[in-house]
């Protein structure tokens, strides 16, 4: 079954040239191209992607707001940051508001593809120049709510760049107790994403973020 992928970005050349590479894996699906983050919350609603990527600096409607609207709506779909930008505002804007992962355009095209599908499987996906702003610049949450034992294993899991399934193999568990953990964990965190989580397990000294 291909992973469904939606492309945003304000540049057709753009869109045209990640069409084309991201074509050729027979894992991924092109479903649709968007030019601002509007189309893409239209699009997404429409379409119903595994994953969108999303460009941040857009006319109409920015790639932070589309993609806070988007994971607000539609819980079920990944967003990827996909960015030349790399300044400490936009990684962190990103992040926060759902982003699973923060990569530049100069990403290798075999380098996206592998990131698309890990994002899929719900692996957080960190340049490792974003991971460094984020580690430095967000404010871990204040006073969260104590995690369980179990629930500091996922985590730990999760920020060393594990999927639900090698999670569940980890931990000898169904994926969809991973999945519920995972959902505790944000919760009891006050974060939108699992990548806030890694970020905070990073902090905390809980583990090392894994980056790309």
């Amino acid at each position: 079954m291909s992973i469904r992928v939606l492309i945003v970005d304000d540049h057709a050349v753009v869109r045209q040239g990640l069409k084309m590479f991201l074509g050729t894996d027979p894992e991924l699906e092109i479903v649709g191209q968007a030019g601002n983050g509007a189309q893409a919350l239209k699009l997404a609603r429409e379409l119903l992607p595994d994953i969108v990527l999303m460009d941040l600096l857009m006319p109409v409607m920015d790639g932070i707001e589309a993609t806070s609207l988007i994971r607000q709506q539609l819980p079920g779909i990944e967003v990827i940051a996909l960015t030349s930008v790399l300044e400490d505002n936009s990684v962190i804007g990103a992040i926060k508001a759902g982003a699973i992962g923060y990569l530049l355009k100069d990403t290798e095209a075999e380098e996206l593809c592998r990131a698309i599908k890990a994002a899929a499987s719900g692996k957080v996906q960190l340049s490792p120049e974003a991971a460094e702003r984020l580690i430095r610049e967000v404010n871990a949450p204040k006073n969260p709510e104590p995690l369980t034992e179990r629930e500091r294993d996922v985590l730990r899991l999760l920020c060393a760049g594990e999927t639900n399934k090698e999670m569940a193999l980890h931990l000898e568990v169904g994926e969809s107790t991973v999945k519920t953990h995972v959902s505790n964990i944000l919760f009891k965190l006050g974060v939108q994403s699992r990548t806030q989580a890694a970020v905070y397990a990073a902090q905390s000294g809980l583990a090392r973020l894994q980056t790309s």
